[in-house]
């Protein structure tokens, strides 16, 4: 199977890397990743205090989030139903 990223192949990156290393020099291009790196990182622990901060805050009004729990499990059974009436016509091809 044959899997490309936002319809960019091989060649088409090596491309894009070339023009950003003419862009920018090669010897920006690791403070660039740098600053990338950290950026991401305050993303991700921004979300996990909001995520956590929610999760408290349910908590202590003793809200039930157990709902995603039946959610998760309506939502594979309906997926297993579909791959289980598709199985035939998914092996003919």
């Amino acid at each position: 199977m044959n899997t490309t990223f936002l319809f960019i192949s091989g060649p088409e990156i090596m491309v894009i890397m070339l023009i950003v290393v003419m862009v920018f020099g090669a010897d920006k291009i690791p403070e660039i990743a740098r600053g990338l790196g950290k950026g991401i990182r305050q993303v991700k622990d921004a979300t996990n205090d909001i995520k956590r901060e929610i999760k408290d805050s349910s908590d202590k009004v003793s809200v039930d989030t157990d709902i995603t729990k039946d959610i998760t499990k309506e939502i594979d059974s309906v997926k297993d139903n579909i791959d289980h009436f598709t199985g035939p016509i998914k092996r003919q091809f």
